[in-house]
């Protein structure tokens, strides 16, 4: 038989299964054949010998929304093993907008997600997914519905509950996403405006995605000292609803002693519900500076988020309740330090600043730092990021060592970004499985493959087996591990000896080769679930 691409000895690890060795023969973008045989050929033909060879990587917390626009390659993911991406988490999507509100939406995305296409492609999640699919990504894209996106679109930014008809029109938002190919609905509980709904709203909104069968991915209300009561908060949303839930980036923001008592609250959950979560490999989180704002000073949005900045009065309140919290509010700027705080993205007219903690600018710049922070917010019109450190990595390694552990890089493209951006996949199965032995390499790769498959409902895909979509990564075990550090956060791992989509090399020897076989993944909830 002759097949159009046939990788010979690998040690093949099958994704849900002990590792083998085996040759793999693809035909059609598909696995026609694992196993061994000196009669196959092929138009192509890599010796495999010493190497690994694993199912295409799932992304299942992914910025990637809109990079595909300027940069479809996508290659600081793919060049890492990642395949497929679930984009749209955080409650944060580019769908649904009306075309008055896209230059808005896209300013207030462009911190975490970068900027979008200058003109109005879409309004609807499905024109959205189209437009996607039209930028011809490099890797495959799946969407969640973003809750942050429709309560704005159908209700702004404020500071409110919903009245019954903008409940029943939010509804109407979400179905209709997942009917246009949605696989799941993500809150962000930080963000505005879905810090401002209450649990109820939650279950409300839950009871869709639950028809739909489609994952709950909360980013939960509070990931520090409130941790406990917001990770059950979300787990009543999914016993209310009927939903499965899958917490996203699951973290301690210090409070390192209630470690036990997380990881038992959601041991004990999985008797009531489908639970699970994932996590980026470090002690550290990206997000926008805005977010060490407390929830009322980002009502209304960030117009209005600038004129209370630039109150006298409004700014001194703002910078004490930095200094002392709220009750409920995740208040990162005091649990961090200004210390531990830095700025990795700005416009270019402030690039001095990317590197700098909010400690050091407020030294260089003689003012406070909590000053300085909203100084820099003020000047750069909330569109700055940072990278917050706030655990220990015996936190970071524990709660990977859960069983119910999966893996999501929440990468934030930019010029100095976090290194998850770079090193994910190469962090969790490079150093943790193959180097430290933390976990199995088998388990690594199934956290990496199968399972974010099986969660996201990709039964074509995640497996090295015969029939299934041929996305696959071949390593260098010896090599592969990840080198991007928060000093020099732009270097792809070593080792990675091939990435293919659909039996496509959209990389080859740590190189992108310019292909772009990457498709929008819909179809799995054209209908509601019985």
């Amino acid at each position: 038989m002759t097949f159009d691409l046939l990788i010979t000895g690998a040690h093949v690890y099958p994704g849900d299964s002990p590792a083998t060795d085996a040759d793999v023969a693809v035909t059609d973008g598909l696995i026609a054949a694992v196993g061994r045989s000196d009669r196959w050929a092929a138009h192509e033909v890599i010796d495999g010998r010493g190497l690994i060879l694993c199912p295409g990587f799932i992304d299942l917390h992914a910025h990637s929304g809109l990079r595909p626009f300027v940069d479809p390659l996508l290659s600081p993911k793919a060049g890492q093993g990642f395949t497929t991406e679930l984009i749209g988490p955080d409650g944060l999507a580019p769908a649904p907008v009306t075309r008055q509100a896209w230059p808005t939406r896209m300013a207030y995305l462009a911190p975490i997600e970068g900027p979008g296409p200058e003109r109005a492609l879409w309004a609807t999640m499905d024109e959205y997914l189209a437009a996607l699919q039209e930028a011809r990504p490099a890797t495959n894209l799946v969407a969640s519905v973003g809750h942050n996106a429709v309560r704005e679109h159908v209700m702004g930014r404020d500071d409110r509950p919903p009245t019954h008809r903008e409940l029943a029109a939010m509804c109407d938002e979400i179905r209709s996403a997942l009917e246009a190919g949605a696989r799941a609905l993500s809150f962000g509980l930080i963000y505005v405006p879905g810090v401002f709904a209450d649990t109820n709203e939650l279950v409300e909104l839950a009871r869709e995605a639950a028809r739909f069968d489609a994952p709950l991915m909360p980013h939960i209300r509070n990931e520090g000292a409130g941790v406990i009561g917001a990770v059950a908060e979300m787990i009543e949303v999914a016993r209310r609803s009927g939903a499965r839930l899958h917490i996203t980036h699951l973290k301690l923001v210090g409070s390192p002693a209630l470690l036990d008592p997380l990881l038992g609250l959601i041991g004990e959950a999985t008797r009531e519900i489908e639970i699970t979560f994932d996590q980026y490999p470090y002690g550290a989180g990206s997000t926008t500076l805005g977010a060490i704002l407390p929830p009322w000073a980002l009502a209304g949005g960030r117009e209005a988020t600038l004129v209370r900045l630039l109150d006298r009065d409004t700014r001194a309140r703002i910078i004490r309740e930095m200094a002392t919290g709220l009750p409920g509010w995740e208040n990162l700027y005091g649990t961090c330090g200004p210390e531990r705080v830095v700025i990795v993205d700005v416009p270019a007219s402030h690039v001095e600043l990317i590197g700098g903690s909010l400690a050091e600018i407020g030294e260089r710049r003689g003012r406070d730092p909590a000053e300085a922070a909203i100084d820099v917010l003020v000047e750069t019109e909330m569109s700055a990021t940072m990278i917050d450190h706030y655990a220990s990595d015996e936190v970071v390694r524990a709660i990977f060592a859960h069983p119910l552990a999966l893996v999501g890089s929440d990468g934030i493209f930019g010029p100095h970004p976090h290194p998850r951006v770079y090193a994910t996949a190469a962090r969790v199965l490079g150093r943790f499985a193959i180097r430290e032995r933390l976990i199995t390499v088998e388990e690594a790769v199934a956290r990496l493959s199968s399972r974010p498959a099986d969660l996201l409902g990709l039964a074509d895909r995640g497996r090295i087996r015969e029939g299934l979509r041929a996305d696959l990564v071949l390593l260098d075990p010896t090599a592969y591990v990840d080198t991007a550090t928060y000093e020099q956060p732009c270097q792809q791992p070593p080792g990675v000896i091939g990435v293919f989509v659909g039996g496509r090399m959209i990389q080859r020897e740590g190189a992108a080769t310019g292909e772009r076989p990457g498709t929008v993944l819909r179809g799995r909830h054209q209908s509601p679930a019985a």
